[in-house]
């Protein structure tokens, strides 16, 4: 079978290797796509660190396989594949505090951008025949959209800020517009809030000296009561807390899980509640809920599906411009 591994940043190797033997608990999958984002580039080029030598790709879908004694998991079911998962605690080992309790394919370990793998019935979800597989290959970002929201504890009729008009950005919003919450999306880049507005979000507003003030006239002079800041290429960290009122909070939302600096000073004098989302933390099976509803609209978002001979072609040539390019997603198609 076909193994694609990244043995030091720009060094992609494909591997002809065994397909791999049956293992008790677990159950093969035959990869049949898997979605290339920016992050896989970046940890290509080696700006995102990670342990090599390391297979890549950290959203996938499959179809199982094999004959399995697994009602849930029978043959030729399509599957999503787990991009984030918590790390066992067997209770024999000596813990080491240092090291990230959840594991993430791609990046802490090994990745999706292969023909075969054997995984645990808990490291899959069932797709619904009502779920197409791009829809499917987008439920990560929709669920971590979904924790930031149930973090920060809103409620109906709130004001948010979001800054970061990115694919996570639009979804927070559309979600927020769903429960009934308005959103305020921010952004340098006036096609991404082209975007969002056909989207659905009404309120769309540029990085502009005067972007506080604008603020809060949508919010009638009380700014916003919580914000939510997307890291992105350009808006800085800071904007998100000069946003909000005094006695407010704000979420921070970074899923690529690298660091960047915050002044804590507006959120001291504030005295706001900040929280951190990096992973989905349970919410696939509400995510599913979310595209079967319609809640989010991803058509303009959706990109189109492309096989790639080599998938180091996009990691070379993934320039990791944040603007509207950015939402091309690149499907590395192993049928």
């Amino acid at each position: 079978m076909n193994v694609w591994k990244l043995n030091e940043p720009r060094e992609l190797t494909r591997e002809d290797c065994p397909v791999p033997e049956a293992e008790e608990g677990k159950i093969r999958v035959r990869v049949t796509k898997t979605m290339l984002a920016k992050v896989d580039a970046e940890i290509y080029k080696g700006v995102v660190k990670a342990k090599m030598p390391l297979i890549p790709g950290r959203f996938a879908i499959g179809q199982i396989s094999t004959q399995t004694d697994n009602p849930l998991f029978p043959k030729n079911m399509r599957v999503l594949l787990h991009a984030y998962r918590e790390k066992p605690n067997r209770g024999t080992e000596e813990v080491d505090f240092s090291e990230e309790e959840v594991s993430i394919r791609g990046m802490t370990e090994n990745g999706f951008l292969r023909d075969f793998i054997n995984v645990g019935a808990d490291e899959m979800t069932p797709l619904p025949d009502s779920v197409g597989d791009i829809d499917a290959l987008l439920v990560h970002y929709i669920a971590i959209a979904k924790t930031v929201i149930d973090r920060l504890q809103m409620k109906k009729g709130d004001r948010v800020a979001v800054v970061g008009a990115n694919f996570i950005g639009i979804l927070i919003s559309q979600l927020l517009i769903y429960q009934q919450i308005s959103p305020i999306l921010i952004d340098s880049h006036p096609d991404r809030l082209y975007l969002a507005k056909k989207c659905g979000v009404y309120y769309a507003l540029p990085v502009s000296e005067n972007v506080i003030g604008e603020v809060a006239s949508v919010t009638g002079g009380r700014l916003a009561d919580k914000a939510i800041f997307i890291k992105t290429a350009d808006e800085e960290p800071d904007l998100a807390f000069e946003l909000v009122r005094n006695g407010g909070a704000v979420a921070v939302c970074a899923p690529d899980r690298t660091g960047f600096t915050i002044d804590f000073g507006i959120a001291m004098k504030k005295q706001l509640t900040v929280i951190s989302v990096s992973d989905p933390e349970g919410t696939l099976e509400t995510a599913f809920n979310l595209i079967i509803s319609k809640a989010v609209n991803l058509d303009p978002l959706k990109t189109t599906m492309t096989a790639l001979d080599n998938p180091e072609d996009f990691f070379r040539n993934e320039s990791g411009d944040d603007s509207l390019d950015a939402f091309r997603t690149y499907i590395y198609n192993l049928f």
